[in-house]
């Protein structure tokens, strides 16, 4: 995709306006104060935040090399909509709501490309190196190409397997971790802090999870048993999942 012209970038900036004004975005302008809200897993569920404010701050700054093509913005405006896919359940009202608009959202930067002949690409993805997904998020951005439907871990089984994680000890955790570092390494990256790492759980493989959603099944079963009894506590190690 060539690069776009000022009246191309001016269309798309008010494209992503007229979202951004609409009535029933309004969850989605700001970053989600998480913390303010509650929700503690948010970080580890959703990988790269974004919303619309961000958007339109990055779409202002597109000369520092924010965004370099329109479809680079288009898969920000994506990732705000699967993002909330993502962590709220199908069939909730954020999950309804945000599938909605992402329906609106293509159809009116479909329109966009078509009144400039500019070519969608095909790939679905402009290499931007960033933000990634680009649609309802349970196909795993990265793991083992020509992986099958059976083959795909689900939204809700990612979503358990990382709140499991919080009831886990110590010694537990770090099995998990020891078994992805041996069967799986690419689901896992060391951050700058030694005792800190970073899981995506989109590339780990469908074997793998099931091994692993079993064993912290099998942790939580024998401590609800012995209640009360030995064992450290909750993990305070730190295993972000994305």
């Amino acid at each position: 995709m060539s690069q776009p012209t000022n009246e191309q970038w001016t269309a798309m900036t008010k494209l992503v306006e007229s979202f951004y004004k609409r009535n029933d975005t309004e969850p989605f302008r700001e970053p989600v104060a998480f913390k303010e809200l509650g929700l503690f897993d948010y970080p580890q569920i959703i990988k790269t935040p974004m919303d619309l404010g961000t958007i339109k701050k990055k779409l202002k700054s597109r000369n520092n090399g924010d965004y370099k093509t329109l479809q680079q913005c288009a898969e920000d405006v994506r990732l705000v909509w699967s993002n909330c896919m993502t962590y709220n359940a199908d069939g909730s009202d954020f999950f309804v709501l945000a599938q909605g608009l992402s329906k609106k959202w293509e159809d009116k930067y479909a329109k966009l490309l078509q009144d400039y002949g500019i070519q969608a690409d095909a790939s679905g993805g402009s290499g931007s190196g960033g933000t990634g997904n680009t649609s309802g998020g349970s196909s795993g951005n990265g793991g083992g190409g020509g992986t099958t439907n059976e083959a795909i871990v689900s939204l809700e089984e990612k979503r358990a397997f990382a709140k499991s994680l919080y009831k886990l000890t110590k010694e537990e955790l770090g099995r998990i971790l020891i078994e992805l570092d041996q069967k799986c390494p690419q689901a896992l990256l060391k951050s700058s802090s030694e005792d800190e790492m970073e899981m995506n759980v989109d590339k780990i493989t469908r074997l793998v999870f099931d091994e692993l959603k079993k064993y912290a099944e099998e942790c939580q079963q024998k401590r609800s048993t012995k209640k009360g009894k030995g064992g450290s506590g909750p993990s305070s190690k730190k295993a972000r999942v994305g």
